[in-house]
């Protein structure tokens, strides 16, 4: 038999009203039970005809009549939004159509290569099957050099996250390095002891709502320093120009999905003339999150020519590459650098306005990118770009931070530059589950318990981020010691996130 279509799984992909809720489910499950259409075809339907209503409304089809109730709510000025999800779904397959149905770009088509890589797996007991078929096909690609998995890998789109993959020295894959270009974390360390959190939680919690901004249209017109706005490349290319005044808006502001701002705790384990902070427990801020609304753009304007001009076998059709040699391929190479400008530049707006009115500067600020490309050059000499998708820089004394979960440690590192992991580690502990899962097999309730024993405190937040979620910290830190050495131990305690808004869909 088959299962009902739920108004929470379509509410993943559209901002449905409620008065809408009963004509949406009665065609969504007509097609799945009647019609015997599988769920995958009838939400891409769905997000088609929400995206354009009068198109099907003037024509004969399935969803004609519903989407003349979508256009009539359009022509009344009531439109009908797509979430995050909803807007990759229907990418990805206007992006496939037009290889299909348009001949009129150059474009060229490849063949997968049967001599895969070998490539190293780390972990492989805490990864999912479908990562592992994901970083097999990347890894089939005709150029690619070299690969690795986290072992807090987990499947994605296109590379898996979790994925390293070394390719020729002149292609990059917008989709291997992410939506969230230059998604990254950020910690402050100040010379305040471990209990200024006991002692002044209420203060602390205070400066943190105040001085952050959640969400997919988080925006702030406080700034503290704007500069890397006048950076010569917000003039370079069109898609940049057209994004300014955006970026400039939501410089200063998180996202939403696993994006943070949280108050904890640093142990630093022994005096290290790397991390160049002596042995001891500090009050610290920790942030996680990318190049918002500019960085997603890019993505999925560069990810569609590069689809479009280069042709791959389905299982790999979002793995299309760019040639650095051609006009489109120099412009994601410049506008995903400055993505990863802007997205440093954010964190330390947000960091700098906290410690102002914290009334102290940080000893030390430590930061690194886990969604980005690389020129590098790999053990043997060869010269590549290295994409890392959800994993964290680890060459020879490089610095990184790898966060569990809102209720488990986070750690510094040290990267041990291991050519098998092309110079990497995982970027935190993973995810056992779907967002959607998450959903249906947690309470608030279970998560409000585990945060409740761990002593933390939690703004904002959703089932889909709560602890349980998570692979086990420990663990995955534990299966790659040979990539990096652990210098201190993060433990959050206040912990910001976005607002609970399934309707709006997810960052991450």
């Amino acid at each position: 038999m088959k299962t009902e279509i739920t108004i929470e799984e379509i509410k993943f992909l559209a901002n449905i009203p409620d008065d809408l809720h009963t004509p949406v489910l009665r065609v969504a499950n007509g097609l799945h039970h009647r019609a015997k259409y599988p769920k995958d075809k009838i939400f891409l339907l769905l997000v088609k005809m929400l995206h354009s209503p009068k198109k099907y409304a003037l024509s004969r089809n399935k969803m004609t009549n519903l989407a003349k109730i979508a256009y009539e709510y359009k022509r009344n000025g009531k439109e009908i939004t797509l979430t995050d999800d909803g807007k990759e779904l229907l990418f990805n397959e206007e992006a496939v159509l037009t290889l299909e149905e348009k001949d009129t770009q150059q474009k060229h088509s490849f063949l997968l290569r049967e001599d895969k890589l070998h490539y190293t797996i780390f972990g492989k007991e805490h990864i999912e099957a479908g990562a592992l078929l994901q970083m097999e096909t990347a890894a089939s690609l005709p150029i690619s050099i070299a690969g690795a998995l986290m072992p807090d890998a987990h499947q994605g789109y296109g590379l898996p996250i979790g994925g390293v993959l070394a390719t020729e020295a002149d292609k990059v894959i917008p989709f291997a390095v992410g939506v969230d270009i230059a998604c990254r974390m950020c910690m402050s360390v100040f010379d305040l002891p471990a209990d200024y959190l006991k002692r002044e939680p209420h203060f602390l919690k205070k400066i943190l709502t105040e001085n952050t901004k959640f969400g997919m249209g988080g925006e702030t017109t406080r700034k503290y320093d704007d500069s890397v706005m006048d950076l010569p490349e917000w003039n370079s290319v069109k898609i940049v120009r057209n994004l300014k005044d955006k970026a400039y808006r939501q410089l200063g502001t998180s996202g939403t999905g696993n994006h943070f701002v949280e108050w904890g705790t640093v142990e630093v384990f022994e005096d290290d003339p790397l991390l160049k902070l002596p042995k001891g427990t500090y009050l610290s801020l920790l942030s996680h999150s990318g190049s918002r609304g500019f960085g997603g753009n890019v993505a999925n304007h560069y990810s569609k020519i590069a689809m479009q001009k280069t042709v791959l076998p389905k299982p790999a059709a979002h793995l299309a590459w760019l040639d650095l040699n051609t006009q489109e391929g120099q412009e994601y190479w410049i506008a995903m650098n400055l993505a990863g400008e802007y997205a440093s530049a954010n964190h330390h707006e947000i960091h700098n306005k906290i410690a102002r009115e914290l009334g102290h500067k940080p000893l030390r600020m430590i930061e690194n990118h886990h969604n980005f490309a690389w020129k590098e050059q790999l053990a043997d000499g060869r010269n590549v770009i290295v994409h890392r998708k959800g994993a964290t820089p680890a060459g020879i004394n490089e610095l990184g931070i790898i966060p569990g979960s809102m209720s488990q440690p986070g750690y510094v590192i040290r990267g041990k530059g291991s050519a098998e992991a092309i110079n990497s580690a995982s970027h935190g502990a993973g995810r056992v589950m779907s967002r959607t899962k998450a959903f249906s097999t947690t309470t608030r309730s279970e998560m409000n318990k585990v945060l409740e024993d761990a002593g933390i405190q939690l703004i904002g937040g959703d089932l889909d981020e709560s602890p349980m979620v998570y692979k086990n910290i420990d663990k995955v830190i534990a299966a790659q010691a040979d990539l990096v050495t652990v210098l201190a131990k993060f433990s959050p305690k206040i912990v910001r996130m976005a607002d609970a808004n399934r309707k709006e869909g997810r960052e991450d």
